[in-house]
């Protein structure tokens, strides 16, 4: 005759075995009971879960809805497991949806902040599936943004562009597709008339050193740099 111990534990609680109340342990399976849902009193978002009397693990209120969770309810290792998991992909995703709540975010981006956070990859990879399946991450709407973003208050070159959006983890054809439409002498243009007017009362020498260093540290080529600063100096200087 087989003797099941008196006592087991589960998820680092021991319990007593008394098949009563409902509880039991064959092997390696063991379930416990839901004795209480509470709310928590910081977080009235967010439940404590109590297993045979004794608090098991917090859960977001809504994704205690959605697994059905109640009084009487017995859960497996496994099932207690799935819905913790479930709880760390839902603060992933707020922590994510705060960082998008600033201004749009690439893929790696989001993944780099949310592994700041301490998260694991499983969880980051079941955030981001998330968040893309629902278009919220999206690489190629990023890179148009940031591009749109830079021709607006910071003109710079193709190569400056290509630069910022390969740290952001943007894959080169989406890079490509971003900058299909960007006018670099045009960006040039723009960039020098935003800066040209501190440097107007200087000799020419000098205004065409001083603009010529600014678009060379936005990434314009030297034959644009050349153009662009000897238009700007007639522009300036055409009425005299």
């Amino acid at each position: 005759m087989t003797h099941w111990p008196k006592r087991y534990s589960v998820w680092g609680v021991t319990h007593d075995l008394d098949n009563s109340r409902g509880n039991c342990c064959h092997g390696f399976f063991c379930m416990a009971t839901i004795t209480a849902l509470q709310a928590q009193k910081r977080h009235a978002d967010r439940i404590n879960v109590y297993l045979d009397g004794k608090f098991a693990f917090g859960l977001a209120s809504a994704a205690a809805t959605a697994a059905g969770l109640q009084v009487g309810q017995t859960l497996s290792e496994a099932d207690v497991a799935e819905l913790q998991q479930q709880d760390l992909v839902d603060k992933a995703r707020q922590n994510a949806l705060r960082l998008l709540g600033y201004r749009p975010r690439s893929i790696m981006e989001v993944e780099q902040k949310l592994r700041q956070k301490g998260y694991a990859d499983a969880v980051i990879m079941q955030t981001i599936d998330r968040l893309v399946a629902v278009d919220l991450l999206n690489d190629a709407a990023f890179a148009a943004y940031w591009v749109e973003q830079r021709e607006t208050f910071k003109p710079r070159s193709h190569f400056a562009l290509r630069q910022e959006l390969q740290t952001k983890g943007i894959s080169r054809a989406l890079i490509d597709e971003a900058l299909a439409g960007v006018d670099e002498v045009e960006a040039a243009r723009r960039a020098a008339r935003l800066r040209a007017q501190r440097w107007r009362n200087l000799p020419q020498e000098a205004f065409s050193a001083k603009l010529g260093q600014f678009l060379q540290r936005r990434g314009f080529s030297y034959d644009i740099i050349q153009q662009i600063t000897r238009e700007t100096w007639r522009a300036n200087h055409q009425s005299e």
